[in-house]
């Protein structure tokens, strides 16, 4: 009896921690966070990522989101974070060590949280031989329709076969209310006659 007695005594002490910890963590948040927006440039190296992970971690914030990759060598992206208001200074000078090691790093207010009343959203695929002026040709149609890119990945690889370059691309983009999403599709078909690529249009909820 006095084994199980101790065991449940156990049980509920490391309950009560964690709902301590849990109300330490929203009462932080109950205080106010500030959105940040840290851009990123340098040559690629391992535990860039942990690195600045780790800081925001430190300093109580939340990694929220991010658009990161390496290409030809650099690493570069975008990350978005939230840091309780108290924190923000002690966070940028902590950040400093890390941009010492880069080519750039910037941190800029975030502003407000995104909103969600655009009219939906939907994801673009291309692909198609490599040519000049495919991306300024796709996102020229996106711009008369009014839509707003989130996403553009793009790459060229080797055909497999024919020979020649191929070009990929993968773009994610809000539709404000009202758009004419018939009228994009069929500018979209058009033009991909026009450059003689295969695209793919796929509403997203």
């Amino acid at each position: 009896m006095a084994g199980r007695a101790g065991g449940v005594v156990g049980v509920v002490t490391r309950g009560r921690l964690r709902r301590s910890r849990a109300a330490g963590w929203l009462a932080r948040y109950d205080r106010g966070v500030q959105t940040l927006v840290i851009s990123i440039l340098g040559e690629d190296r391992a535990g860039l990522v942990s690195s600045l992970a780790d800081v925001v971690s430190a300093n109580g914030g939340n990694w929220e989101r991010s658009q990161l990759a390496e290409l030809a060598g650099k690493f570069a992206g975008i990350v978005v974070v939230t840091v309780p208001e108290g924190n923000v200074e002690a966070f940028r000078q902590a950040l400093e060590p890390v941009a010492a090691g880069l080519i750039d790093l910037q941190v800029d207010d975030g502003g407000t949280a995104d909103t969600e009343d655009e009219g939906g959203h939907f994801r673009l695929s291309l692909l198609g031989t490599d040519r000049p002026g495919i991306v300024a040709a796709v996102s020229g149609v996106l711009a008369r329709q009014g839509i707003n890119l989130d996403e553009l990945a793009t790459e060229t690889r080797d055909a497999p076969m024919a020979g020649g370059r191929l070009f990929e691309a993968h773009v994610s983009a809000r539709v404000p209310t009202g758009a004419d999403l018939g009228a994009l599709r069929a500018e979209l078909e058009r033009l991909a006659d026009e450059i003689q690529v295969d695209l793919s249009l796929e509403d997203l909820a």
